[in-house]
């Protein structure tokens, strides 16, 4: 299983904002199961920490819990 440790950069700490291979934009959950863009689960002082990762592949409104920036879909209509 892949854990949020495992996808973090090596060298700056950062969690990635696309998935690869595809380019599909990821998004994170915190442990209050806050919706996190990469911005915001990258920010430095956000209260909690990322603890899960996917790619919002269908869901055309899914929006940032902590910033309200909208996730965009992989596969919109």
């Amino acid at each position: 299983m892949t854990t949020i440790q495992d996808i973090r950069d090596a060298h700056t700490g950062k969690l990635p904002t696309y998935a690869w291979p595809g380019g599909y934009q990821m998004f994170y959950l915190d442990n209050q199961n806050n919706v996190l863009c990469p911005d915001c689960a990258n920010a430095d002082g956000y209260d909690s920490e990322p603890i899960a990762a996917d790619i919002n592949y269908e869901h055309t409104s899914l929006f940032c819990d902590n910033c309200s920036e909208q996730i965009s879909a992989a596969y919109a209509d």
